[in-house]
């Protein structure tokens, strides 16, 4: 942000001699104008989201176990290996599947089991990832177009001091 401010201010020291100058007062208004539109898509590239990016999903995901609970309460655990392989753990019940990511999603797929899906992911804490249901499958998070997600669960990093508050962030 501190270089948005200091462009600004080369701007706005370059209309102030522009003026002194003589330039006309449409001049200025040009001038003005084009220092206004550059300060507003500065800001704009400066623009917040609180969802995690594809890079970073694959970066903090592959390779590692989480443990995590369910909005209604159920806990589960999910390993997520580096060849794109998973297993899924709830109390008695276990799956294999493949996750991915698709479109800013993380999709957790199991054999034979529909109950997986596609997430967009929050990291609301050193250890805390937040899961927010999209779509059901991989091909629907290609074709979704908007709609807000769901809370579905939260999560951290098996082994590591969980950080997690107990209310979602988005």
């Amino acid at each position: 942000m501190l270089v948005v401010c200091r462009v600004g201010f080369s701007w706005i020291k370059g209309l102030s001699m522009l003026l002194r100058k003589g330039a006309s007062v449409s001049i200025a208004r040009v001038a003005l104008l084009a220092i206004v539109l550059s300060l507003v898509s500065a800001v704009g590239a400066f623009s917040y989201s609180p969802w995690m990016a594809e890079q970073d999903l694959r970066e903090t995901f592959g390779g590692v176990t989480v443990d995590g609970h369910y909005s209604d309460g159920r806990r589960f655990s999910e390993q997520y290996n580096k060849d794109m392989g998973l297993i899924y753990s709830e109390g008695p019940r276990e799956s294999a599947g493949h996750w991915s990511v698709i479109a800013g999603a993380f999709c957790t797929i199991y054999d034979g089991d529909p109950s997986g899906g596609c997430f967009k992911v929050a990291r609301s804490g050193e250890n805390c990832f937040e899961f927010y249901f999209i779509a059901r499958t991989e091909d629907e998070v290609r074709r979704r177009k908007n709609g807000k997600p769901g809370w579905t669960a939260r999560a951290w990093i098996k082994g590591r001091a969980g950080t997690c508050r107990e209310e979602p962030i988005v």
